[in-house]
């Protein structure tokens, strides 16, 4: 067996292309793995998603006058690439208290737009074959309402970790409108 010598951001970036094509074969959705400060594991998925990316912190220009959870715009193949600590929105950990020289960013899509927004997580994990019928709905009483707007559902682990399955389209919506 051949060891991988690529990150997890490489790897997820290297795959997020030619992975559509081989659904059909698994019966099931492919999701990016990522972690969240305080140790909150997070499923996005792929078809949601263009690119991991690493994003120097010295390379964010700060726009004033915005939510405290958009930490900027970052040059992406020559692209403003708006950038949110997506820990902070969802009610979580902001991603500054990790200390850190870059961040992972991971680029979705919005259906139908040309828009894109870079998600800066705590660090990104693996890709996972989820089976759709899996995904639970969580119990009110258990879901921060910072976490509600932004959650498509959960999947449930044998370790008793839950993951949190996240809908890049409600993040979109949350972001300020430039009128």
């Amino acid at each position: 067996m051949m060891s991988n010598p690529l990150s997890p951001i490489e790897l997820a970036s290297q795959n997020i292309d030619t992975l559509s094509e081989e659904q059909d074969e698994y019966k099931g959705q492919q999701f990016l793995q990522f972690t969240l400060l305080p140790n909150t594991n997070v499923l996005l998925s792929l078809e949601q998603m263009v690119e991991v990316l690493s994003v120097p912190i010295p390379q964010i220009v700060p726009i004033p006058q915005l939510p405290e959870w958009v930490m900027g715009i970052y040059n992406w193949q020559g692209q403003i690439l708006w950038l949110v600590d997506l820990g902070r929105l969802i009610g979580l950990s902001p991603i500054y208290e990790k200390a850190t020289v870059n961040y992972s960013a991971i680029v979705i899509k919005q259906k139908g737009k040309p828009n894109n927004l870079g998600l800066l997580v705590h660090r990104v994990e693996d890709i996972e074959w989820v089976n759709p019928d899996l995904i639970e709905s969580p119990p009110a009483s258990e879901v921060s309402t910072e976490l509600l707007p932004f959650l498509r559902g959960f999947l449930p682990s044998s370790n008793d970790n839950i993951m949190v399955i996240l809908d890049s389209e409600s993040i979109f919506a949350a972001m300020p409108q430039s009128e």
